[in-house]
C-alpha cells in the first residue's frame, strides 16, 4: 500500500503505509491497526482500540438489523441473501443440501478505488 501517513503532530515527515507497520507487506492485524490509530490521532492506545471496537460494533449492529453502512469516500457495507444450494461432500462426493445464509458484503466507493488504480 502506497498511502501517505504522518508520524506524530511534532515529526511533519510522510511515510508509506507499509514502513509505519512492522510487519509490512499486505496483511495488517487489527493491534497493527489499533498502533496507526493511536499514533494518527494522537491518542491512547486503549482509546484507539474503544474508537475501534465502537466502529466494529457499529457495523455488526446495522447489518444485524437489516441496513448498510456507507462511509463517504471509503465504501458501503451491506447484507446480502445466498440462497440455499446442494453441494458435494469432497471426501465422498455425496450430495449435501447448504442452507441459505446472510453475508456481509464490501462495495469500495470511488475513492478507494481511485486511490489503489
Amino acid at each position: 500500500m502506497q498511502m501517505a501517513v504522518r508520524r506524530g503532530r511534532s515529526d511533519r515527515s510522510i511515510q508509506t503505509i507499509a514502513s509505519v507497520f512492522p510487519r509490512g507487506g499486505s496483511f495488517v492485524n487489527k493491534s497493527e491497526l489499533i498502533e496507526h490509530i493511536a499514533r494518527q490521532a494522537d491518542i491512547s492506545k486503549a482509546a484507539a482500540t474503544r474508537a475501534l471496537e465502537a466502529v466494529i460494533g457499529g457495523v455488526k449492529t446495522t447489518l444485524k438489523k437489516g441496513g448498510s453502512v456507507s462511509i463517504v469516500g471509503f465504501g458501503t457495507f451491506a447484507v446480502t441473501k445466498r440462497a440455499a444450494r446442494v453441494g458435494r461432500n469432497p471426501r465422498t462426493k455425496e450430495p449435501i443440501k447448504i442452507k441459505s445464509a446472510k453475508v456481509p458484503k464490501f462495495r469500495p466507493g470511488k475513492a478507494l478505488k481511485d486511490a489503489l488504480n
